[in-house]
Formats: C-alpha cells, structure tokens, sequence
C-alpha cells in the first residue's frame, strides 16, 4: 500500500476526469490520497473531497502566494475547515521568496498565524519552501509545530540537516526523476527511513518521461521505485516505511 501525501486533485486540470484518477490511483496500489488545500477556495474543495470519497483526507490551507490578500474572516473560515472529521493537516503553508507574489512581511505573518491555528487545532503543518529556508526555520523553532513535513523537499544537505534535527519530515516528489535532479538526488539519500514521505504533488512536476503532461497520483508507485534505486533498497522496504511514516504523521484511520 501506498499514500500520496501531497496533491491537488481540487484543481480544474482534473474536472474533465476526477473519478477516473482516483481509480488508477487505486489500481496502482496508491490506496489513500491528501488533497491539499493552498487557497480558501482549493481548502473548500480539498474537504469536500475528503467527504465524497472514502480514501482521500484533506489539507486546508493558504499558499504564501496569497498572503497579501487574506483576511481575518478568511482565517476563520480556514479554522472551521480543519476541524472536519477528515480534515487531517494545516497546508500548506510557508515562504516562497523565488516568486515572491506576496510581500515577505506578510507571508511572514501569515506563516505564524496558520502555524499558531495548526497547534490550537492539534494537527501538523505541511511546509512549502522556496528560497526562504533560513526564516522557515526561524518560524518553525519559534512555533514549535505538533508535527511539520518540509513538501517537494528542494533544499540542500544543510537544510536536510536542519530539518531533521528538529524533527522533521520531508517529502519528495516524481522530479528526483529528472535528468538535472542529481543533487536532489544526492540529499535523498541522506533522508533516514523513520522520516521519508512520497507525494506527487500533483498536478505539477510529472515523472521525467511525462515532463510536460499532468501528473497524477498512480504515478507515487514509480516514485517509490525510484527512490529504491536511489537508495539501494527494495521497493517493499520504501513502500512500508513511507506508508506507515504518512499514516502516523497525518493519523489515518
């Protein structure tokens, strides 16, 4: 058995499609989904998700994209969402300083708000990390999560190091598959089982033979295979700490 824990199957790039995803997902022995929440709307729709289909839990959350905007009704809104029987994490949520589509200081004060909500709802955060390592780092030692994965992770063996000194997880995704990806690579080697998770992060970020086409949730068994071979281990040894990783972390039932 496999979990996805990482994908957007809220976003309109599966509307034609939805139920058939979720089945070859099934089929390829990806047995639970976490759709995750990285707007207000996409937060909506990742619950309802969750409550139409028996094996996906939901994420509500909002990308540091959109700090700019939010306001304390938002907030609110996003509180009354997690506390959803299969509302499972707070994300995701974090820093994004490539982009920057929001000012720092207000990706900033959104990060700690949705951390300090995480810890008064009682469930993990779901990290997104974009050239901002040092100040997530600073925020999360300062708010001490109950639990927190760093997703896609893309940071340096520093940045691993750091992470799991704190106690953190961190997730990889189909890209450990592309042609440039050999540091990326490198640092997943050096991720112990006890803190390992696959995820798609689907739509985006397909396997390397699919660079261009939609990503999807079946494709977490190819990502296992890969991460096997990486690591010099069997797909069975991957599959079973990954699986029962992500059932603890996000207390699936």
């Amino acid at each position: 058995m496999l979990i996805d824990t990482h994908c957007h199957l809220d976003f309109p790039d599966y509307d034609a499609d939805r139920n058939e995803v979720i089945s070859r997902a099934k089929k390829n022995g990806v047995e639970y989904l976490i759709n995750i929440g990285s707007s207000l709307k996409g937060s909506r729709d990742s619950a309802a998700l969750a409550k139409q289909f028996n094996n996906i839990y939901a994420a509500c959350g909002i990308h540091p994209h959109d700090a700019d905007a939010i306001t304390d009704p938002d907030l609110e809104e996003i509180q009354s969402l997690s506390a959803g029987d299969k509302v499972v994490a707070i994300g995701e949520i974090g820093l994004d300083y490539f982009k920057n589509f929001s000012q720092p200081e207000n990706q900033l004060k959104l990060f700690r708000k949705l951390n300090r909500l995480a810890k008064d709802m009682n469930l993990p955060v779901i990290i997104h990390c974009r050239e901002a390592e040092k100040d997530v780092l600073q925020v999360l030692k300062e708010e001490a999560p109950v639990r927190a994965v760093v997703h896609c992770f893309s940071g340096n063996s520093q940045f691993l190091r750091s992470c799991l000194d704190l106690g953190f997880f961190v997730s990889f995704t189909c890209n450990i598959t592309y042609k440039k990806a050999q540091l990326l690579r490198d640092v997943l080697k050096l991720v112990p089982f006890e803190r390992l998770m696959l995820e798609t992060d689907a739509p985006f970020l397909p396997p390397q033979d699919l660079r261009g086409k939609r990503n999807e949730p079946m494709h977490v068994k190819g990502l296992c295979a890969e991460v096997a071979k990486i690591k010099g281990v069997t797909f069975a040894e991957v599959e079973r700490a990954t699986t029962a990783n992500a059932i603890e972390f996000f207390q699936i039932k």
